[in-house]
């Protein structure tokens, strides 16, 4: 049983046990549940510590900060933002260092085969010129083009023109 299921039980348990004891004994004071004889009741279990967010988990939330923010080439602040400067801005909140050229971030990290993208990882496109940061359910966020905004697109609408993808590891 779930240690917040059974916070409510022991509540429950605690106000429904003096009033059903002062109503058998007209003129008593409600009794007080043993406490001992609850604590194997309860039987309390640790509660399991969350791991915390990946590099790329943490990479994805900032990015989502973006949506909206108008294209804007050689644009790498949320003024205005390009493909690499979009992918350069994220990483660079997390303390890692990006090239602001789509073909020179694919030298970074490590490759990752596209069954095998998870959140974070950077998704290359049309012979390097192109990139965006996938989301997860086949999804990326990046700068499309001018005129757009950062936005996000399925994977699909881009399928055969994915080069490849990296997985931005901390140095």
């Amino acid at each position: 049983m779930a240690l917040s299921a059974r916070i409510c039980l022991l509540a429950l348990v605690l106000v429904l046990a003096p009033a059903a004891t002062a109503a058998t004994k007209p003129g008593s004071l409600p009794a007080v549940p043993n406490p001992a004889g609850l604590a194997g009741f309860l039987a309390l279990q640790p509660v399991p510590k969350r791991k915390p967010p990946s590099l790329g988990q943490r990479a994805v939330r900032i990015a989502a900060g973006e949506l909206g923010v108008p294209y804007r080439y050689g644009g790498s602040s949320p003024s205005g933002f390009d493909c690499s400067g979009l992918v350069a801005y994220v990483y660079g909140k997390l303390g890692v260092r990006l090239p602001h050229n789509a073909a020179a971030q694919y030298g970074y990290g490590r490759p990752v085969a596209r069954g095998s993208l998870r959140p974070g990882d950077l998704v290359f496109f049309h012979g390097l010129g192109h990139v965006g940061l996938y989301i997860g359910r086949g999804r990326i966020i990046h700068a499309p083009q001018s005129g757009e905004r950062v936005e996000i697109q399925s994977l699909a609408a881009r399928s055969g023109s994915v080069e490849g993808a990296r997985r931005v590891v901390r140095a």
